[in-house]
């Protein structure tokens, strides 16, 4: 997150204003247009992938590390989380 943080400072992203109220009791037409995040760990491993240049800044990371890292989640948790059916699934389907 540092290093994000400070990718953002060195390449002048703006944040854009402070908000101050909770965005989810605001009604649609009012609420701020938000970047949303990642709704799953493939979704947001994708996206590690395509853009990872911040990380490599510095010598921090290497290519080969973050290569590695991505390719433990995916084989580590994605897909035996992929191979089994979901406790919802499970008890809406098998549940008697």
């Amino acid at each position: 997150m540092l290093m994000a943080g400070l990718d953002g400072i060195q390449n002048r992203i703006d944040p854009g204003e402070p908000l101050d109220k909770d965005i989810y009791d605001l009604p649609p037409e009012n609420s701020p247009r938000f970047r949303a995040c990642r709704v799953s760990l493939d979704e947001a491993l994708a996206a590690l992938d395509t853009d990872h240049a911040f990380l490599l800044k510095g010598d921090v990371f290497s290519e080969k590390m973050i290569q590695r890292w991505i390719n433990y989640k995916i084989d580590r948790e994605i897909n035996p989380v992929r191979m089994r059916p979901h406790p919802l699934e499970f008890s809406l389907y098998y549940d008697v």
